[in-house]
Parts: C-alpha cells; sequence; structure tokens
C-alpha cells in the first residue's frame, strides 16, 4: 500500500510541472514591411522560334549535297486490320551520290 501511494503522489507532484510550461502566453506579433518576403517575380516572357525556311514535308531536313539524286523503291505489303487482311503501297526513298 505504501508503494501504491509513493506512486500515486510522485506522479501528482510532476503533473503541475507540465502545466507550468503549457501556461505560458504567447503574443503574436504583426510582421513590420521590413521583414516581408519580397514579391514574387513573374515567369519571363518566352520567346517563340520560327524555322528560316518553310516546312515542305520533307524530315529530316539536310543538304545532300550538289548531285544527289532520291532514288524511291515502291511495293506492295500486307496489313492486318482488324476488318482483315489488305494490300497497301509502301514507299521508301533515300539520298544517294549522282
Amino acid at each position: 500500500m505504501g508503494l501504491f501511494s509513493q506512486v500515486c503522489v510522485g506522479g501528482a507532484q510532476a503533473q503541475p510541472l507540465a502545466q507550468t510550461t503549457g501556461g505560458e502566453v504567447r503574443v503574436a506579433q504583426a510582421v513590420s514591411p521590413d521583414d516581408a518576403p519580397p514579391p514574387r517575380r513573374r515567369p519571363q516572357t518566352r520567346l517563340r522560334v520560327t524555322p528560316y525556311y518553310t516546312p515542305d514535308g520533307v524530315y529530316p531536313r539536310y543538304n545532300p549535297g550538289p548531285d544527289a539524286v532520291r532514288e524511291c523503291n515502291a511495293t506492295y505489303v500486307q496489313e492486318f486490320r482488324p476488318s482483315g487482311t489488305v494490300i497497301v503501297p509502301h514507299m521508301n526513298c533515300y539520298w544517294r551520290r549522282g
């Protein structure tokens, strides 16, 4: 019984200490204009880039040389589609020296 009473008394003494730390009063202070963070900057304006040439549908665009010739091979290939197998034209082109 004496052991039980010491635990209760010891717990009662520790409780007021915890309450005194939580009883502090804190006052919120207004932020002065000197301490305010700097205003956010606007993002820089993006520049629009336009090509020097007008696109003509040829990709990749490069200069094959002054005497280059374009070789094209046209064949028919089978394509398997949900509606059934069809035969479609297929063309491969490349540049070669002329």
